[in-house]
């Protein structure tokens, strides 16, 4: 395989605000539209990468209509259209279980207080799992058809879902990378920061506190073996 011989930039963008960020639901493989305010978010990002001089020879989004929509928009700004945008179900946001769909409070009420914390504040934490008759559960869902049902979450910890992205990674984006594709991801706030934590070698606790904001792009610069030489979001870029 031809590696990359000088350092190279992969960006990452979590998609624009949808109307569960809006409105504070736990989302993840419900499949949400943007909000007007997302929108908007992903214009503006598609701005950011024009003005900082960016191009792109390939686009990875999940399946879900925020991501894509998000990714649509921005190569349409870009004036990208014959872009192709590759799907996967592996870039889709971390799945929730039982607690998507639903607001914080009622969570807590419904499954109680540490049920709902460790989802979001340990590595390996799981939330209460969906069963498999449940209509949220992804293998009910006609767009899984083709994915193996044991393969399909029912609930995962941030762990788990690095460790779902892994095989697209490897196999599919990273390639790229190494041919000296420039290279945009669209997807999510958890994928993404597992992502993050694989690129610049970031502990459990350290990828835990990573914050990422919606429709605002994130420049990485790779060396040789795709590890971070420094990371930045393009509208900081460091010489502008």
């Amino acid at each position: 395989m031809k590696s990359i011989l000088a350092s190279t930039r992969l960006v990452l963008l979590r998609h624009g605000q949808s109307v569960w960020n809006r409105d504070k639901v736990f989302t993840g493989w419900s499949d949400v539209a943007l909000s007007p305010e997302g929108r908007q978010e992903a214009e503006d990002a598609a701005h950011q990468l024009q003005r900082a001089g960016f191009t792109f020879d390939s686009c990875f989004s999940s399946t879900l209509q925020r991501a894509l929509e998000t990714a649509k928009t921005v190569l349409s700004v870009m004036e990208l259209n014959g872009l192709s945008i590759q799907q996967c179900w592996r870039l889709n946001e971390r799945h929730y279980g039982a607690l998507e769909g639903m607001g914080r409070w009622p969570a807590l009420k419904k499954f109680g207080v540490w049920p709902v914390l460790r989802t979001q504040i340990q590595f390996d934490g799981v939330p209460p799992c969906l069963t498999l008759d449940d209509a949220r559960f992804p293998g009910n869902h006609p767009h899984y058809l083709a994915v193996e049902k044991q393969a399909l979450p029912r609930g995962e910890s941030l762990k788990q879902a690095a460790e779902r992205l892994q095989p697209y990674w490897l196999d599919v984006i990273k390639p790229e990378l190494l041919h000296g594709k420039r290279v945009l991801i669209v997807s999510h706030k958890n994928v993404l920061r597992t992502l993050m934590m694989q690129l610049s070698n970031l502990s459990q606790r350290q990828v835990m506190k990573l914050k990422l904001a919606t429709g605002r792009p994130l420049v990485y610069e790779l060396d040789h073996e795709l590890k971070a030489i420094r990371y930045y979001y393009v509208d900081e870029m460091p010489g502008k």
